[in-house]
């Protein structure tokens, strides 16, 4: 292997076979042309699938696995039945080992997340880790977590998430200390369930430097970009999520069937076609594809199941980003600040 980043895939992961990532691999190497690959997976299969893609082949080694982690298997039993042999184990043991720096896979997230779990650990004082995501705003990307990994999360853990949402703002978009919202019914700190409420006070009181506590954001804010980071827990999280990808192919059917409907809105079309195109492009979901898994000693990112080769490529973007950018370096450094503030407050922990 040759200098930079290299970034382990689980090839067999996702609904639409190994096309997907091995062309999503492909559009990765040509905007990051030092990065490598290692591809876990059937022998056979990735073989005759590379030869379709010989820049990628040449980028890369593969690795056989026996065992492939079935979409809707149980993530008890796929921890059971695929530890050590299989992709996903695999590819996310390479990044234990140190043999990559990232690993991606767009099998299935409950599966992908036990795994992860057991493999690589979590930081110390992170209970849960959580899934966080880039959102296209109307001012720029913004960060949104948890998205998935935590149900209920307590006040605590919505500090830490708080912190570690700021940690990626810092490494991915060169803000030195991003605003933080928290996602709630209503600005008005009186508002909200009691664990809301109380992250809330924690963060106004700590002030912590590495980020910047603009207090609680509404689901309108989202789309605004009022911060750079929003935090939540997972179920309403993955709930907005699925909200706004969904909003976004409704709007572009409902702009498709429109441009249809007659000959002057055809003409119309026509010599508006490259706005719509931009338009188009600003509110594809594969743009924004791939979530990471904060809080564990090592990066993981699940892509879209069904995404795309320009969604995966996405996602191998992201991890990439991560790495060049030390993500866990900048984490583990604000959460052990953190805890010595945190240490210092003595009344923040009643």
């Amino acid at each position: 292997m040759t200098q930079g980043i290299i970034i382990s895939l689980d090839v067999m992961g996702g609904d639409d076979g190994v096309d997907v990532v091995l062309g999503g691999a492909e559009i990765a190497l040509k905007r990051q042309p030092d990065t490598r690959f290692l591809l876990f997976g059937r022998e056979d299969v990735i073989t005759a699938g590379l030869t379709a893609h010989p820049a990628l082949a040449a980028a890369s080694q593969v690795r056989h696995c026996d065992v492939t982690v079935e979409m809707d298997v149980k993530p008890s039993l796929a921890l059971r039945q695929g530890r050590y042999h299989s992709s996903m184990w695999r590819a996310i043991q390479a990044v234990k080992d140190g043999e990559a720096s990232v690993c991606v896979s767009a099998g299935n997230t409950g599966a992908l997340m036990a795994m992860a779990r057991f493999c690589l650990r979590s930081m110390p004082a992170i209970e849960r880790p959580a899934i966080a995501a880039i959102w296209p705003t109307l001012r720029g990307d913004s960060i949104v977590l948890d998205v998935g990994a935590t149900i209920g999360a307590d006040a605590e853990q919505l500090v830490i998430f708080s912190v570690m949402g700021g940690a990626m703002a810092r490494a991915l978009f060169a803000i030195q200390r991003p605003t933080v919202g928290l996602l709630n019914v209503g600005v008005e700190e009186i508002k909200g369930v009691e664990e809301v409420r109380k992250a809330g006070q924690i963060l106004r009181e700590v002030d912590l430097p590495f980020i910047n506590y603009i207090g609680f954001v509404e689901g309108n804010d989202l789309g605004k970009g009022t911060s750079d980071v929003v935090v939540t827990e997972g179920f309403s999280g993955n709930i907005a999520l699925k909200a706004a990808e969904g909003t976004a192919r409704q709007i572009a059917q409902y702009l498709r069937a429109a441009m249809e409907q007659s000959l002057m809105t055809k003409i119309g079309y026509f010599f508006a076609k490259g706005a719509f195109n931009r338009l188009r492009e600003k509110m594809d979901p594969s743009k924004s594809n791939g979530g990471v898994f904060l809080g564990l000693n090592g990066l993981v990112i699940k892509s879209h199941g069904s995404a795309s080769p320009e969604g995966f490529a996405s996602a191998i973007g992201m991890g990439d980003a991560m790495a060049r950018n030390n993500l866990l370096k900048k984490l583990s450094d604000d959460l052990e600040q953190f805890r010595n503030v945190l240490n210092n407050e003595p009344k923040l922990k009643d």
